[in-house]
Parts: structure tokens; C-alpha cells; sequence
């Protein structure tokens, strides 16, 4: 009798229940093994680090003997100088928290600016129905191919005739003018997303367009406006050759032109004190990236940028 036993009475003898398989991670089907997902952040973490040399090597440096920083190629300094930080911090002719003062002064406007010009040109783009709108539209992806350098010459000329050379005003007011098409992109993909039932909503209860782009639109789009004021914050903040170009009195430095101006005519410089500053400098972009880190990957995730 045991040997015409069925295969489905042996499978389910009592006592000895059938083995299920095994299911599958979802986890490792979407990015791996363990190992696999461990081998990749390590060598992440490497590359990371290759990254971050540079930006070691400036903090290293600022504690070095001026003397020394050529010299010594690790990381670690023979000879701690904590002089260089007290030394650049009045070595040109304004301390240096005047500079800084300036530079967020261009700064804090230029995201005002940014933000608001750039939030009302994306909802018309966005929101409202206009003879033209797609043409406008092109038009204005279309600057962003046109070299920056080429507008340079009208541009002076424009500000030297309005008598605002050796001031903020050339550096501060395009930004009020929806000049930079990257970020009306950014955030008409951004408003695209938003219901159109909100301005139907609006509509009934009597706001017109503006007040339904202050009451309703502006508030939902805070990671489109934050990804806005981080990038806007970085570039005013390092930028050189406008300040350059715009200011000469010293007194009126950015941040840029300060640490420039650490180097004489004659190529000679300062080199620790000069570094001190730097990491100084540094220190507001990477403060501001941490504190709108989250803001910054919600913008970009939900405008459809890659």
C-alpha cells in the first residue's frame, strides 16, 4: 500500500506541513541585495569623501602658517596658526562682518525679488488664458540659451545712463524684473500640478486673479519659492564679476571682492588669512543648504526636474 500511496497523500502527512516558497524582498527587487545596496553607499561614501578633499583642505589651510600651506600637503598642520582668523578679519580696510553685511544685503533682496517676479510671471504662464501664451512661453526658454556675457554691454550702458553704477541697484533690481527664466519654469511645472479646481474655488468666493495667486496659489508652492531662494542665495552669494564690474568703492565690497582683494597687484597674498575668510564666507551657503535641504528635494521632486 505504501508504494501506491499518492504524491498529494505523502505531501500532506500530518505532522510534516508543506514548505511555502520563499517570497522575494521588495525591497531587493528594487534596489538589490543587501550587499549590493552596502558595496554602493560605500563606494558613495568614498567618492564623497574624494569630494569633500578640497573643502578640507581650505579649513586645514586656514590653520596653517601662511609660510607652511604650500608646503605641507596633509591635512593635519605641523604648526597650528589661530592667528589668521583675527589677522583676516581686519586686514582690509572695513572689518570683514562689513563685507558679509553686504553681501546679504544683495542676497536677502535678490531672493525678494526672485521669488515674487518669478512666481507672478510662472502663474500667468501657468494659471491663465492669454492670446500668445505659448509663444511668450518659448520665448522666454528660449533666454535661457542666450549667453549671459552678450548682454553685458547694455546692460552697463543702461545702468551707467540711469546713474547707478558704484551702487546695489544693478545687482539687486533685475531680479524684480522675472529676469531668469530657470526659475519660472521651475515653478510654472510646479503650479501645473496644483488642482484647477482651487481657482474655481477661489472664484466663487469673489477673488480675482491676483488675490487668488496671493491667497491660494503662493502658499502651496513654499518648495518651489524655498528651491528658488537656496539657488538664488548660492549664486548671488558667490557671484564675482558683477560686483566686479558694478562697484568700486571698497567700502561697498561682496563677499567675492573682499577675499580678492586679500592679493596685491603684484600676484603676493595672504594666504592664511585670506583662507580663514574663505571658510568664513562658506560657512552662510552651507548653513542655508542644510536648513532648506528638505524644502529644496520636495521643489525639485515635485516640478518634474531630473
Amino acid at each position: 500500500m505504501a508504494l501506491l500511496e499518492s504524491p498529494r497523500t505523502s505531501a500532506t502527512k500530518p505532522g510534516k506541513p508543506a514548505k511555502q516558497p520563499k517570497q522575494a524582498d521588495p525591497e531587493d527587487a528594487l534596489t538589490g541585495t543587501r550587499g549590493t545596496r552596502f558595496s554602493r553607499h560605500l563606494i558613495l561614501c568614498l567618492v564623497g569623501l574624494v569630494m569633500m578633499y578640497p573643502l578640507l583642505w581650505l579649513i586645514s589651510s586656514s590653520f596653517k602658517p601662511s609660510n607652511d600651506i604650500f608646503r605641507q600637503l596633509g591635512l593635519w598642520p605641523d604648526n597650528w596658526d589661530f592667528n589668521n582668523y583675527a589677522e583676516g578679519w581686519t586686514a582690509l580696510n572695513q572689518p570683514f562682518h562689513v563685507y558679509l553685511i553686504n553681501s546679504m544685503i544683495v542676497v536677502v533682496f535678490s531672493i525678494i525679488g526672485n521669488i515674487f517676479s518669478c512666481a507672478l510671471a510662472a502663474y500667468a504662464f501657468a494659471r491663465m488664458e492669454f492670446t500668445g501664451r505659448k509663444l511668450f512661453f518659448a520665448l522666454m526658454l528660449g533666454t535661457l540659451m542666450l549667453p549671459g556675457h552678450v548682454l553685458l554691454v547694455p546692460q552697463y550702458i543702461i545702468f551707467s545712463q540711469l546713474g547707478w553704477l558704484d551702487t546695489y541697484l544693478p545687482l539687486i533690481v533685475p531680479n524684480f524684473m522675472a529676469t531668469n527664466a530657470f526659475f519660472i519654469f521651475l515653478m510654472v511645472q510646479f503650479m501645473k500640478a496644483l488642482p484647477k479646481e482651487l481657482d474655481d474655488a477661489a472664484q466663487i468666493d469673489g477673488c480675482g486673479p491676483f488675490r487668488t495667486f496671493l491667497r491660494v496659489i503662493l502658499p502651496l508652492c513654499v518648495p518651489a519659492m524655498a528651491t528658488t531662494a537656496i539657488f538664488t542665495f548660492i549664486s548671488t552669494w558667490n557671484e564675482f564679476f558683477g560686483p566686479l564690474l558694478y562697484i568700486q568703492n571698497q567700502d561697498l565690497y561682496t563677499v567675492p571682492l573682499a577675499l580678492r582683494a586679500f592679493m596685491d597687484s603684484e600676484g603676493q597674498s595672504m594666504w592664511g588669512p585670506m583662507f580663514a575668510m574663505s571658510v568664513v564666507s562658506i560657512a552662510p551657503i552651507i548653513g542655508f543648504f542644510i536648513a532648506g535641504q528638505k524644502y529644496l528635494i520636495n521643489g525639485i521632486a515635485t516640478t518634474g526636474l531630473k
